[in-house]
């Protein structure tokens, strides 16, 4: 389940940098630029906490 959550998060960050390319290349209108970053931003925050969690104080002790 983590990898699958890995890999959205990928996905994510993806469609947060990519299209930003596209733009500056002018190979993206600005709004498609927009909705996909929303969607990327979307997608990231909503998986990456679940994989990313820090162990707690009394595990990392151990």
């Amino acid at each position: 389940m983590k990898n699958v959550l890995k890999i959205a998060s990928a996905i994510g960050l993806a469609l947060t940098v990519v299209p930003s390319f596209l733009v500056f290349n002018n190979l993206m209108d600005v709004k498609q630029n927009f909705t996909l970053m929303t969607i990327g931003m979307f997608i990231y925050f909503g998986t990456a906490p679940f994989w990313m969690k820090s162990k707690s104080l009394e595990e990392a002790e151990d």
